[in-house]
């Protein structure tokens, strides 16, 4: 069977009333007055925040209950490809509306809720999101907020066009920690820093690894075929779903999709980043047989080290040096940390090199402290920045409250504004290792940031927009 007989999705996202529910959906929409509900402890419509949410499972699972936990949001529609993954929340929310494929419900519901939350593997991100944004729905999206470059741009212009509240999966972006360091480095404490090291010891699923040859038995709870989605066609594999798809370069984006968005986003946030201007790569090999490999055309490669240059900005003197690495490698210890004092937490790390000091925090940007640690007690700068109130739970009512206010009444930690160059930077950093597998070694990959692509290896563009699956557009 060729790749265009095989069988194609149930339905075809461009169904022909798809648009045309969405117009008379947001037509009829219609706000009751808190009047007509009367009685103590009622919380009228306009003050709830109807949510339809894409991805049951897993992170979808936790995601869906934070929503709930604000007080207000009303989870009126769940929507899975896995009935096993889904079948907790269903549990959980007897009253929702339960759906396979995210299309039929955006046809049939459309004008019953106001907000989409997508917690679905990379590949499926852009997709669901998109869609959801054009018909004028507010978007809680996991990180990273898609699997391309392009569906990155992508989004953050939809965000602004259809003027829809937008928060990306990265809760750290609103914890306190992330906050402090901004404020320690407003303060001048560290001096203009000029390099960042951040670092995982992700993956934990398999990498480095070639395309199972053995197909095995689509579970009956599985439609095999919507879970795909955008991707190229293959036959089910054991050990995919639900979690090791993120080494898949069809599906997921390694660990720089898993973690970048967490330990990133502080140096985008104190310094101001936006894109990069050039990218370079070195990958870990695998022994195979006699000798080692470093070519991964499949999977992501078990451990990388890249270094992004990104210009400079109105809180930098000059260009900012960002080092990667993840499959356990980790920079040099600092000399101003003690012996036994943690350097990170749990694998996982940034540090911040100033011209007068040094500062590093833990996973998420917890525990920021100053170098050496003794430094942190003894500095005092005032609090400039607001908090978000419960930490990372906030990070979740936050979005629920911004889109109960609309668009452009409040400021979110991860909106696409700033979740979109967040993603496309760590998407950039995967095209200078997808660049190996091109044969394109050890190179300097330089990026024409307007349009969208490396200036001086061709072949790696290829990346920046994949061809999606026939049958699925945008």
């Amino acid at each position: 069977m060729t790749e265009e007989e095989k069988p194609e999705m149930k339905s075809n996202p461009n169904r022909r009333e798809f648009l045309k529910t969405s117009a008379v959906a947001a037509a009829s929409f219609m706000i009751v007055p808190r009047f007509v509900l009367g009685g103590k402890g009622y919380r009228a419509p306009s003050d709830m925040l109807t949510v339809a949410s894409v991805g049951c499972g897993g992170k979808g699972e936790s995601d869906i209950a934070y929503f709930a936990k604000s007080g207000k949001a009303n989870i009126a529609y769940l929507c899975d490809v896995d009935d096993r993954r889904a079948a907790k929340t269903v549990g959980n929310f007897p009253k929702a509306k339960f759906y396979k494929d995210w299309r039929e419900m955006f046809e049939k519901e459309s004008k019953n809720f106001d907000a989409v939350s997508v917690s679905t593997p990379d590949h499926t991100h852009a997709i669901v999101a998109y869609h959801a944004m054009k018909m004028g729905k507010h978007v809680y999206v996991q990180k990273p907020l898609t699997h391309d470059i392009a569906e990155a741009r992508l989004l953050t212009d939809a965000a602004k066009k259809y003027k829809v509240v937008t928060q990306m999966g990265n809760q750290g972006a609103s914890n306190d920690g992330t906050r402090q360091l901004a404020e320690w480095y407003d303060a001048d404490i560290i001096g203009d820093v000029h390099t960042v090291y951040c670092w995982t010891n992700r993956p934990v699923w398999p990498q480095g690894i070639p395309w199972p040859a053995t197909k095995s038995e689509v579970p009956k709870e599985l439609d095999w075929d919507l879970w795909l989605g955008t991707a190229p066609y293959k036959d089910y594999v054991d050990n995919l779903v639900p979690f090791n798809w993120r080494g898949w370069w069809d599906y997921g984006t390694g660990a720089l999709g898993d973690m970048g968005c967490h330990l990133v986003e502080a140096p985008f946030r104190v310094l101001g980043l936006q894109y990069a201007k050039d990218v370079q790569a070195s990958v870990g090999t695998v022994y195979v047989g006699e000798f080692t490999q470093g070519h991964f055309p499949d999977s992501c490669p078990p451990s990388s080290h890249i270094t992004l240059t990104f210009p400079k900005t109105s809180k930098t003197k000059g260009d900012i040096t960002l080092h990667w690495m993840d499959g356990g490698i980790q920079p040099e210890r600092p000399e101003e940390l003690g012996p036994n004092e943690r350097f990170g937490d749990d694998g996982n790390g940034t540090l911040f090199i100033g011209t007068k000091g040094k500062m590093i925090a833990s996973t998420y940007s917890a525990n920021p402290l100053l170098l050496p640690t003794s430094r942190t007690k003894e500095v005092n700068v005032p609090k400039t920045i607001a908090r978000v109130p419960h930490q990372s739970d906030g990070h979740y009512a936050q979005w629920v409250e911004g889109c109960l206010a609309g668009y452009g009444k409040t400021q979110l930690s991860s909106s696409f504004d700033v979740a979109g160059p967040l993603t496309e930077a760590l998407l950039m950093a995967n095209l200078a290792v997808r660049g190996h597998d091109l044969k394109g070694g050890h190179i300097k990959m330089v990026w024409d940031n307007d349009n969208m692509k490396i200036t001086n290896f061709d072949a790696v563009n290829q990346y920046v927009k994949r061809e999606y699956r026939k049958g699925w557009n945008i």
